[in-house]
């Protein structure tokens, strides 16, 4: 089996869609050539005045029928190819498919006038298609061969060789015997068909260099990306070494290993503790984002949400008691089902959500988790009568390092990471956030943000 496939495009997914893509646009075209070539037989003698000599009716529908069955066949045959350079491929069916229009039009040029019908021209058209699908040297030869056979039956018909199958009605003079004529319009026909393959083929072969550097690119960013990841997790782990020392130190102290200590001193030393159980907890947060970025997998367990989120109440309890807020879980679902997911990146996004919820609500403000559930689907909703989000921000408000202009006007600490995160857990749990501002809980001055999760129940899909 001839190869045809250029070795940049062996492994390369884009190229074979778009000839896939380009095969289907060929048939499609095919089925649009049948129905006016149809309408035109139907119609040629009566509308438009034109007269057949006899069989030569008959010979146009019988190809024209041919078309349409060989179509039906490709149509058919098209799906149960492989993308296999070394077999039978997408590209070998282009150019299967190309040879039998060719043929098919250039009996149609010979039933229809030869010289004197303007389908000839249809072979420029394929030959602009073929160039954006093949190899140039195929199309090249293509062509060649085009003009050789157009020429042939062109001189065998002006030599008598061939009889002239003239549609009387559609020009009224003899140019199939014309010398001049036929000169002239085969070398003008020759001209446009190679010039046609020529552009027609540079344009196609640069989009798909433009194409292939693109996806380069991407490649190389993808494993940027990855060293950076390493390099985070690297720093991460050795940020965590230290912490995780004087951790162990204020244990050491607080269990009273070293002597008694003085009651003020141990209350200090135990907010020390949990502040520093809040940055392990963080760096192993960071770590384990990093991993997910870096190996693009998640663990996966039977998770039940309603724990999750009780779990992180209490986590926030303290600064929930401090500005006296009201915080409310609502689960309206009738069976607690559980869902498939990795339980450390769910709770770092619900998290995440109630952080800042808890953050941008004023003191004495309200929060509502608000749990429901369809067959599909377990729906979580975070809403609260904070700051809320201006509509300007809302479309970016899950970009890498963005922060509303609200936030940046009144000094809120942050680095603008959270809420990216949160997208990227619930994506990889193939799930879906959706932002609402102002919520359903806000008020005219505080509008307030709701934050919806829809996490998938069923196994088969994630």
């Amino acid at each position: 089996m001839i190869s045809l496939v250029p070795p940049w495009a062996h492994h390369y997914d884009a190229f074979w869609d778009a000839i896939r893509r380009r095969n289907l646009w060929f048939i499609k075209l095919r089925y649009g050539a049948v129905a006016m070539l149809t309408t035109l037989l139907l119609s040629a003698e009566y509308l438009l005045g034109f007269e057949f000599k006899p069989g030569q009716q008959r010979m146009i529908f019988v190809i024209t029928g041919v078309i349409l069955i060989y179509n039906i066949i490709l149509h058919a045959v098209r799906k149960y190819l492989k993308c296999s350079p070394g077999k039978f491929n997408p590209l070998h069916f282009s150019v299967l498919q190309m040879l039998l229009d060719l043929t098919a039009l250039m009996l149609l040029v010979f039933y229809t006038g030869g010289i004197e019908t303007p389908l000839y021209m249809l072979f420029v058209f394929h030959m602009i298609i073929g160039s954006l699908i093949l190899p140039g040297a195929v199309v090249f030869l293509m062509a060649g061969f085009t003009i050789l056979a157009f020429s042939a039956l062109v001189f065998a018909v002006y030599a008598g060789i061939l009889p002239h199958y003239q549609l009387t009605g559609l020009t009224e003079f003899n140019l199939h015997n014309n010398i001049n004529y036929i000169a002239a319009v085969l070398s003008i026909f020759s001209f446009m068909v190679l010039t046609s393959v020529l552009l027609a083929n540079r344009i196609a072969k640069q989009l798909y260099k433009m194409e292939q550097d693109l996806v380069e690119t991407i490649e190389k960013l993808g494993a940027a990306e990855e060293e950076k990841q390493k390099y985070i997790m690297g720093i991460v782990h050795e940020i965590k070494t230290p912490i995780a020392a004087v951790h162990s130190f204020l244990d050491l102290v607080l269990q009273k290993f070293m002597g008694p200590v003085d009651e003020k001193i141990e209350i200090k030393l135990t907010r020390a503790k949990i502040r520093t159980d809040e940055a392990i907890e963080m760096i192993n947060q960071v770590l384990k984002i990093s991993q997910m970025r870096l190996l693009e997998e998640i663990r996966t367990e039977d998770i039940h949400v309603e724990k999750i989120i009780q779990h992180l109440i209490k986590k926030h309890g303290v600064n929930v008691e401090i500005k006296n807020i009201t915080l409310r879980l609502y689960d309206k679902r009738d069976v607690k089902k559980v869902f498939l997911g990795d339980y450390f990146l769910i709770e770092i996004a619900f998290s995440n959500l109630i952080g800042n919820a808890v953050k941008y609500v004023g003191t004495g403000g309200r929060i509502d988790i608000v749990i429901t559930s369809n067959d599909n689907f377990i729906n979580i909703e975070v809403c609260d009568n904070g700051i809320g989000i201006p509509e300007k921000d809302q479309q970016k408000i899950f970009m890498d390092f963005y922060r509303a202009s609200n936030i940046k006007e009144r000094n809120y600490e942050g680095a603008g990471l959270g809420l990216s995160v949160v997208k990227q857990i619930v994506e990889k749990h193939k799930g879906t956030i959706r932002l609402e501002s102002p919520s359903k809980t806000g008020t005219e001055t505080k509008p307030g943000t709701c934050f919806t999760i829809s996490l998938p129940i069923e196994r088969d899909q994630i």
